[in-house]
């Protein structure tokens, strides 16, 4: 039926708390409902202005202080015939995919983060294709050791199954040395120790969190 373990866990646990179905809801933001007061707004202000929603919605808010959004201004523009679709815009132009390894202990993300319930600095080794946790704890202080001490527990408990291959982290002091020697290199004792045990260190791309999605996202889990 393509639903998720996530899903059937949370239809589940719902069911023997509350013994009633889960009810459904929509996905996405609430619709934004425009009174007759806002579109008369918006068509006149088109009529002044002939320009298309991008426009008038920084002329409402700029000129009346109303917010108005975007595709809601797009959308009165169109039932009047003063706008046209745009087909390229409905339709997804790259294909979804899903970034992951499709083997266990081939890849595994590193993060820092420090917990806003006790203050302490949280850090676990989270496998990027299982999404498992396979090192991890909670720590005084965010340091360069205590993230090689975390892959070494990694090494030593799975390390007979498969060896890590490669590394995934962000630009962190525990992880990446940001300045240069005289000879204008550079190397982190974690990045060293990474390849004396021939573990390739992929160093995410600044300011693109994505690339450790993944534990940003197990650390929202943990707040919780």
């Amino acid at each position: 039926m393509k639903v998720s373990v996530r899903t059937v866990n949370r239809v589940w646990g719902h069911w023997m708390k509350n013994k009633e179905p889960l009810s459904l809801k929509k996905f996405g933001r609430p619709k934004t409902f425009l009174n007759e007061a806002d579109k008369s707004l918006i068509l006149r202000i088109h009529k002044e202005q002939n320009s298309g929603a991008r426009r008038l919605e920084k002329v409402i808010e700029h000129r009346y202080g109303r917010r108005i959004p975007r595709n809601a201004i797009h959308q009165v523009l169109l039932e009047n015939g003063l706008a046209s679709e745009n087909k390229n815009k409905k339709r997804r132009r790259k294909p979804w995919i899903r970034y992951e390894r499709k083997h266990s202990l081939t890849a595994a993300h590193l993060d820092w983060h420090t917990s806003k319930v006790n203050g302490k600095e949280v850090c676990v080794v989270l496998d990027d294709s299982s999404r498992f946790i396979l090192a991890g704890g909670e720590f005084a202080a965010a340091t360069g050791k205590a993230s090689i001490d975390l892959v070494k527990e990694v090494l030593e408990n799975h390390g007979d199954i498969w060896r890590i291959r490669e590394i995934i982290t962000d630009h962190g002091t525990q992880f990446f040395a940001n300045k240069t020697d005289k000879n204008g290199e550079s190397q982190s004792a974690f990045s060293a120790f990474l390849a004396r045990n021939e573990i390739k260190h992929i160093v995410s791309r600044a300011k693109h969190p994505q690339t450790n999605g993944k534990i940003a996202k197990w650390h929202h889990t943990y707040e919780k």
